[in-house]
């Protein structure tokens, strides 16, 4: 099943090259491959040193390399209004600076160049090679080199679109930056030769579970063209509508594909040994772990470094975004109650906040093997994440659950967001085929296009809360903020925590509770947004003294 874990060697030669600040060099040194390129073994070996790139829990330190690059991708979240780490962040207190160094950036054209190497060199095989086999590895190839992108464009806008592998001397190291709109073009294209390339998901099977198919690409696709479609309407530019036609049409294609399905266990077992592999049809792409503490290849400590010690905690924010069990949210439902003990927060609500938020009662961790209430010394807002949580592996610090990184659910979510967005409106029949779907795995009443107007619900928010529980803890909030063009109103807005039930809490020195005895974490005057500048990220200087062409964005 983890087949993907066991990289070959010479594979890292051949990509890997040397570590390198600038855009996409190749030095000639760095690779000797003249009996490469050989075999499908060879293509095989080259392409899964792309899957190294796949998002982590934690930093990312590509096979092959050893330094680590700090490209955070588990606690994205606290840059947003979902989550808050032990202490306030750069990013959403608004201190951060132009960096010399951007390991976002460079690992990304790290990724590139790698993808790039392949797409040239594996018509090489073709003595020995089906051309349907190089064209496998070449939409793997060209899926990654997009991903990549993607990442690029989407923090720092307008970046260098390098195609091709570049020495010392390549007059391409000093491009100015392409145009965003080229840019997602090239990504659409990659794209879709990787959908008409890729097998299915049902093709790969268990055996090359992990391996990127051709709804992954679908998926992604929609993925992106979702965040560019609405950035461009909210922000006021470009072709919104020619992108969100893109992201419905692809997310569409995955549905009617029938190779996905919404995960038939528990929602919390999503992200447990019980969830991973094939027979959990939800799973479209995932970041792959080793496959036993005997058998270790990679681990990780999310649910003990980050979690249990207090780096990423969900704030009230995202709990009064959870709906009660008749559809309706905190300020509208009936069966609201004002809290008087912990578990009270749970009643009556969307089951997924229990699969998402620790609760009195549930299994914690070796030395308090059962959870009552969160720590304040560690889990500032008085709550605590649950996705992940296992018992034997905060004792190990040894995970190999995986990290699902694009689910079905998520393709359903964004089917609808796009479709409203792109038409102003949405069919119940629609509602019925992605949203009622999430709701019913949560126990939540449906939504109707009725109900939604006899309750004075807007559809928009409605869709775009059920986007934000449905992800919780998985990294979407910000950047979601960011292309809504709502950044600017959420970020800077304090952060709140749970009830202050101080029966359970105790005596805590120095907690701050606001009016209505809600943990105050942190008040609006620390949490900084500035609209001229913080929509795009700041590009690295040394890329711009590198290469005299590129411009830094605005405000930076």
């Amino acid at each position: 099943m983890k087949k993907i874990l066991k990289y070959t060697a010479i594979s890292l030669g051949m990509l890997a090259g040397l570590p390198s600040c600038e855009v996409e060099r190749l030095p000639e040194t760095a690779i000797s491959d003249q009996t490469f390129w050989r075999s499908e073994g060879d293509l095989k070996a080259a392409s899964n040193y792309l899957y190294t790139y796949l998002p982590t829990f934690g930093t990312l330190t590509p096979q092959g390399y050893s330094s680590t690059y700090n490209v955070t991708y588990a606690s994205e979240d606290i840059w947003s209004d979902d989550a808050f780490g032990l202490a306030s962040n750069n990013i959403s207190d608004g201190s951060r600076l132009a960096p010399a160094t951007d390991a976002n950036y460079t690992a990304n054209y790290l990724l590139i160049r790698a993808a790039n190497n392949i797409i040239e060199k594996a018509s090489r095989a073709a003595v020995n090679t089906a051309q349907s086999i190089i064209d496998r590895y070449v939409a793997e190839a060209r899926f990654f080199r997009a991903f990549g992108y993607y990442n690029l464009v989407q923090r720092y806008g307008d970046v260098p679109l390098i195609l091709k592998t570049l020495d010392e001397t390549s007059a391409e190291l000093n491009v100015p930056a392409s145009p965003r709109a080229s840019i997602f073009d090239q990504i659409y294209q990659d794209l879709d030769f990787a959908a008409q390339k890729l097998p299915t998901a049902t093709t790969l099977g268990t055996a090359d579970f992990g391996r990127i198919s051709n709804t992954a690409a679908l998926a992604f696709k929609a993925r992106v063209a979702l965040f560019e479609g609405t950035r461009s309407k909210y922000h006021n530019y470009g072709e919104p509508a020619k992108h969100l036609k893109v992201a419905v049409d692809a997310a569409k294609a995955v549905i009617d594909s029938k190779q996905h399905e919404l995960y038939t266990g528990s929602y919390f077992d999503i992200w447990q040994l019980a969830g991973e592999g094939r027979q959990n049809r939800e799973n479209i792409i995932v970041r792959q772990y080793g496959v036993s503490l005997t058998e270790r290849v990679v681990t990780h400590s999310y649910y003990r470094g980050t979690l249990e010690n207090g780096n990423m905690n969900p704030t009230k924010s995202l709990a009064d975004s959870y709906l009660y069990k008749d559809g309706l949210p905190i300020n509208k439902s009936p069966l609201y109650k004002a809290p008087v003990v912990s578990t009270d927060v749970f009643v009556d609500r969307d089951t997924r906040m229990s699969d998402t938020f620790m609760k009195k009662g549930d299994p914690m961790m070796t030395t308090k093997p059962i959870f009552d209430i969160a720590p304040l010394v560690f889990n500032k807002t008085g709550f605590m994440f649950r996705k992940t949580s296992n018992v034997d592996d905060w004792n190990t610090q040894a995970s190999t659950i995986d990290r699902p990184i694009l689910r079905y659910a998520e393709v359903l979510v964004t089917y609808a967001e796009a479709l409203y967005d792109l038409n102003g409106s949405i069919s119940d029949a629609d509602l019925d085929l992605t949203i009622n779907r999430l709701r019913q795995r949560g126990g939540v009443a449906k939504l109707t296009n009725t109900f939604a107007t006899t309750n004075g619900l807007n559809m928009r928010d409605e869709i775009r809360r059920e986007r934000r529980v449905e992800l919780a803890q998985e990294g979407f909030r910000y950047w979601d903020l960011i292309r809504w063009k709502t950044a600017e109103i959420e970020l800077p807005k304090p952060i709140l925590g749970n009830y202050f039930f101080k029966a359970e809490f105790g005596t805590v020195a120095a907690v701050r509770l606001t009016a209505d005895n809600y943990i105050l974490v942190q008040e609006a005057s620390f949490r900084k947004f500035d609209p001229v500048r913080d929509y795009l990220w700041p590009l690295p200087i040394n890329e711009i003294a590198l290469n005299p062409s590129l411009t830094q964005n605005k405000g930076w």
